[in-house]
């Protein structure tokens, strides 16, 4: 993704406060781990022209990229907006992935018609450890689906979701990521300069950091 797209992105993150950075009263994550920054994209939904954008730097890249793709599928939940509109853009079919089957009706895991041996791109919205989105690819691969990659509107950039992708050999690609938010937050005046050092070390080990 080119440098422009990453900082249009990571600005627009910290406009609509999808992104909040707090290295001084940290927030505490499902996980249990303490982070200085909190991600939630789904707010840049309510935001036309930034999410306007992201869709159409989505659909583009993915186009230029994966020119065979035949079917979009979303993960559950924060993707799911987001794979429907890139799908909208680019005139594909749309699936989403549930993290677990439904325990009612027909049981889906899966939502939406998934032909045979599609060639498949996943959307997330944001990459973590990467756990839950190769969750999602591991269901369509066995529902017999060939997922070409997996493309995110935003990551943390972790070294652990960087190997499992690789490990699984799913291409993983971002629209931007935590030292394009990073260097945007402090061009805006978002943070201090001497903040920097901390909001770096914490990628390096978010589990222990703080603890």
């Amino acid at each position: 993704m080119s440098q422009r797209t990453e900082k249009t992105v990571a600005r627009y993150l910290l406009e609509v406060e999808a992104v909040k950075l707090r290295p001084e009263e940290p927030f505490t994550w499902a996980s249990g781990w303490k982070s200085p920054i909190y991600c939630d994209n789904r707010r840049t939904l309510s935001y036309p022209h930034a999410r306007n954008y992201i869709k159409m730097a989505m659909a583009k890249a993915i186009a230029d990229l994966y020119p065979e793709t035949q079917v979009i599928a979303g993960v559950a939940t924060g993707a799911i907006s987001w794979g429907a509109l890139v799908a909208d853009a680019l005139n594909l079919p749309f699936i989403y992935v549930r993290s677990q089957a439904k325990d009612h009706g027909m049981q889906n895991l899966i939502e939406g018609y998934l032909p045979g041996d599609s060639k498949v791109l996943v959307v997330e919205d944001l990459i973590s450890t990467g756990g839950s989105s190769l969750k999602a690819v591991e269901a369509l691969r066995v529902a017999g689906a060939e997922v070409l990659g997996l493309y995110a509107v935003y990551t943390h950039g972790f070294a652990v979701a960087e190997e499992l992708f690789a490990s699984a050999g799913v291409p993983m690609h971002t629209l931007s990521h935590y030292d394009a938010v990073l260097k945007e937050a402090q061009r805006i005046g978002y943070v201090a300069a001497d903040m920097l050092p901390v909001l770096a070390e914490w990628r390096k080990d978010p589990a222990r950091w703080r603890q």
